[in-house]
């Protein structure tokens, strides 16, 4: 059985997690401590504060808000 390949900002997940060395839930728990910031607000923390890429950044608050508003 083969695993489904990522698609949309999930696909970042992998590269993200090697690349600055943290889980996924802690980046959204970290996220989710910003809000009621806006979208632009929250990537600008996480590319100022914790050095990740603007596309990193935004896949990680693009994938988490979707999330939260179920």
């Amino acid at each position: 059985m083969t695993e489904k390949p990522l698609k949309g900002p999930a696909s970042y997940f992998p590269s993200i997690e090697k690349t600055y060395g943290r889980p996924i839930a802690e980046w959204k728990a970290l996220i989710r401590e910003r809000y009621p910031a806006g979208h632009m607000q929250i990537v600008s923390f996480l590319k100022a504060e914790h050095g990740l890429g603007h596309g990193h950044a935004n896949a990680l608050v693009a994938h988490t808000l979707a999330e939260d508003k179920g």
